[in-house]
């Protein structure tokens, strides 16, 4: 009688445990409920873009959408590429040295090390593990993906001073630093992008301080795409806060897309 009971007990804290989860999933789905930032944002306020880069067609039709970027709406820029990518590195400072002559600002990047570092950046490259190399077997896949879900989260985490630390408390060794994430992540469909949005869903899913109100993740499906999704965008168009399509013909394909033109 009493193996009965526990049995029951478990099972059903196994039922609850599982409602709240699916509950808690269905409350952070950008496709029922979409993100919005915590307050509004001043203009001269930091704010941090992410964008994932892919090898040769990914990282140019990417780099094309964002050609008349406002630097002073985003004034910190990382640039997610996969192993061995130096095409993708390559054209991200070519374009990052593009905006400085655009604007006529002195655009500064590094590897982000030390807080102090960051604040003056401009913008970063970061480099992510490949979720799958070319002819990679299938059966290896999970490892390598789980490699780079892994290292996606280090990218999304960035350790930067507090708005109140003030040159005494470093003085004293009081000074404080928060986790910002950033507030907009864009990409366009590379494999990659499928771990970083999955990163980003799992962080607020778990509800982790400083997520809230950040990471609002824009997809834009290739211009190649006329007639159907790719891989990476039938995985993520449930997920994220917004889909862009390049064609009238994929408007509202899965009840999502948004057709603003061709972007590129």
């Amino acid at each position: 009688m009493a193996t009965i009971t526990v049995t029951r007990l478990l099972s059903s804290a196994a039922f609850l445990l599982l409602t709240s989860a699916f509950l808690r999933l269905l409350y952070i789905l950008p496709s029922i409920h979409p993100t919005r930032p915590s307050r509004r944002r001043r203009r001269h306020d930091p704010t941090r873009l992410l964008v994932v880069l892919g090898s040769g067609g990914h990282t140019a039709e990417m780099l094309a959408i964002l050609k008349n970027l406002d630097t002073s709406a985003y004034t910190h820029r990382t640039y997610v590429i996969s192993e061995g990518d130096d095409f993708s590195a390559r054209k991200a400072r070519d374009f990052e040295a593009s905006l400085t002559l655009s604007t006529g600002t002195v655009v500064s990047t590094s590897k982000t090390t030390t807080a102090e570092e960051q604040k003056e950046t401009s913008f970063d490259i970061q480099v992510v593990p490949r979720a799958r190399k070319i002819h990679q077997p299938l059966s290896t896949t999970p490892i390598s993906a789980v490699r780079c879900l892994i290292s996606c989260f280090s990218i999304l985490r960035r350790s930067s001073p507090t708005a109140t630390t003030t040159a005494a408390d470093v003085a004293r060794g009081t000074s404080t630093t928060l986790h910002t994430y950033p507030d907009l992540v864009m990409t366009n469909g590379p494999g990659t992008a499928v771990c970083v949005v999955l990163a980003c869903l799992m962080l607020r899913f778990l509800d982790v301080r400083g997520t809230k109100g950040k990471m609002r993740t824009i997809y834009v499906e290739s211009w190649a795409r006329v007639k159907s999704l790719s891989l990476s965008g039938k995985i993520l168009i449930g997920v994220v806060d917004r889909f862009l399509v390049q064609w009238e013909s994929l408007r509202g394909v899965g009840g999502r897309g948004e057709y603003l033109g061709v972007l590129v």
